[in-house]
């Protein structure tokens, strides 16, 4: 039978060259890969198109409550929407974990390349999202270690 893993459970974390920081009391965050295609055609073999593997890319979006992360020391360690601003535009290694010993973590590198910050009015509590831009593999062992 298989065992099922909660979304909840799989956690985004930003690596601050020091430790792992969980990015501060998510709500979603998501992986989604590409692979580019390169295709020719020769006069070899026409009418054929050959196609082999490019480069590798990736985004990962996160959204998240905003978080005040200076009042609390335990907070300290979260990466919220103003630990995100000051990487903003930098490249940063990041983990995303189930936090269960028998699953592997994924490893990379990728840019902040976006981030926002929702404030509503009333009873609504401000949110942020980032969306991290990342180039090659993505790789199950750490490469801080």
């Amino acid at each position: 039978m298989s065992n099922f893993i909660k979304g909840e459970n799989l956690i985004l974390y930003i690596h601050d060259d020091t430790i792992y920081r969980p990015i501060a009391c998510l709500t979603s965050n998501s992986l989604s890969q590409r692979q580019n295609i390169i295709e020719s055609q020769t006069k070899c073999d026409p009418g054929l198109v050959i196609k082999d593997a490019g480069t590798m890319s990736y985004e990962i979006s996160a959204e998240g409550q905003y978080i005040d992360t200076t009042s609390a020391l335990a907070e300290i360690t979260k990466a919220s929407h103003d630990y995100l601003h000051t990487i903003m535009g930098t490249t940063v290694t990041w983990k995303l974990d189930t936090g269960l010993t028998d699953n592997a973590a994924y490893y990379g590198t990728a840019v902040v390349g976006d981030l926002s910050l929702d404030a509503g009015a009333g009873d609504e509590l401000a949110t942020f999202s980032c969306t991290l831009n990342g180039s090659g593999a993505i790789v199950l062992a750490d490469p801080i270690v």
